[in-house]
């Protein structure tokens, strides 16, 4: 696109393309052009977590039943996710993105919006701060990513959208109109299923339709806050703010089984290593949270969550099972078979500040916190399981 250079502000979206499964073609050359899932294995309950772009040609996109996707392509590789794998990636490529400036903000492990303002004097225009951007990650990685720059953040991720996969998009304040007109009201923020049969009962099927609602009808069929989301996106205002020391909201980790679950000691034991997760994150993150929260599903995807909010903020997995493990005993939860279990911790406070206690011991309190680290060392070298705090049954190995 030609692109207008005197704006105040350039935000720019990077996005990896096809994050989980271009790593797994990267490190294996025999998977390149070939469909490849990562997620759940054929035969086993679960869902796609990643679909390469030759997968999706035979309509495979994340978050489908692996069963689904199977049906559809059976030639494609099936593969487990390697978390650490794709964690070591995204630590290089946001090592990348600090090297072209300090104002990067973490939206997930594979995407991030950078502001760009001023680069122009140290690098070039918004193209070639993209470009530069790309050949940066190429060169540190082996991986693409598509990157949008725009004069906010609204307008910086629906251009890496558009530019898919390993492209680039420039959308300066002057083009923002012309470049949404034509997008579906599905590509929006925020738009939802019941959202999306409103906007089809008004015959509203693009963003330059919308624009033609008055802000007041708009109202009448989505309510206040909803309207006024929609109409800002259609004219393309958003917020230009990108927040570098932005926390995520919440930790959470949760076990799909593979067939439904009654016994309570594995329940508890699945607890235990998901609790332990979910804490080891927040240790590694600096993170201490005064939220604990239970989700259970059940066949036919009923899923409830409970959750409670603890006196002082906690990153031990010992406090966070305890809470999670009450929460199920006591959450008036109805007496069926298990299909998924999860925990998380949110409710950020300074974990270097946590509450008093009348009764807590500093000295307790300092050899807990080391006795944590050195688990976590042993773990992030050896793996899960080789030390656990005293969390497991007596039956565990």
């Amino acid at each position: 696109m030609a692109q207008s250079h005197q704006q105040a502000r350039w935000i720019a979206h990077v996005d990896l393309d096809a994050f989980f499964t271009s790593c797994e073609q990267r490190d294996h050359p025999d998977y390149r052009g070939r469909p490849v899932v990562v997620g759940a294995l054929p035969g086993h309950r679960g869902v796609v977590a990643a679909a390469s772009y030759e997968v999706r040609r035979f309509g495979v996109h994340s978050a489908m039943p692996i069963s689904e996707a199977y049906r559809r392509c059976p030639d494609a590789v099936y593969l487990r996710p390697d978390m650490e794998k794709y964690r070591r990636a995204s630590r290089q490529i946001f090592r990348v993105l600090e090297t072209m400036t300090p104002v990067v903000e973490a939206a997930s492990i594979d995407e991030a919006y950078l502001d760009i303002s001023g680069l122009d004097k140290l690098v070039g225009p918004p193209h070639k701060i993209g470009t530069e951007i790309r050949q940066r990650i190429l060169s540190a990685t082996g991986l693409t990513a598509s990157v949008g720059i725009g004069p906010n953040r609204l307008i910086a991720k629906l251009g890496s959208e558009s530019c898919k996969p390993d492209g680039l998009a420039v959308v300066s304040t002057d083009q923002v109109l012309d470049f949404l007109a034509p997008m579906p009201v599905s590509n929006l923020r925020g738009l939802g299923r019941q959202t999306q049969k409103i906007f089809d009962r008004l015959g509203i099927e693009t963003v330059a339709q919308l624009r033609t609602l008055p802000l007041a009808v708009l109202e009448q069929h989505l309510g206040q806050r909803a309207a006024a989301s929609f109409h800002d996106q259609a004219f393309g205002r958003a917020s230009d703010t990108v927040v570098t020391e932005r926390q995520r909201k919440s930790i959470s980790k949760e076990h799909t089984f593979e067939t439904d679950v009654r016994d309570p000691a594995i329940l508890h034991d699945v607890l235990r290593e998901l609790a332990a997760d979910v804490a080891r994150t927040a240790r590694r993150e600096g993170l201490a949270g005064t939220g604990v929260t239970l989700k259970i599903r059940f066949e036919g995807f009923e899923t409830h969550t409970r959750r409670q909010r603890l006196a002082s903020p906690t990153d031990d997995e010992r406090v966070m099972l305890k809470t999670a493990w009450t929460l199920f005993l006591h959450g008036d939860l109805p007496h069926k078979p298990v299909r998924l279990i999860g925990v998380g911790i949110s409710g950020w406070e300074d974990e270097a500040q946590p509450q008093a206690d009348l009764f807590d011991q500093p000295e307790r309190r300092r050899q807990d916190k080391q006795l944590l680290n050195t688990i976590d060392s042993v773990t992030e070298r050896f793996g899960k399981g080789m030390l656990q705090v005293g969390l497991s049954r007596k039956t565990d190995k």
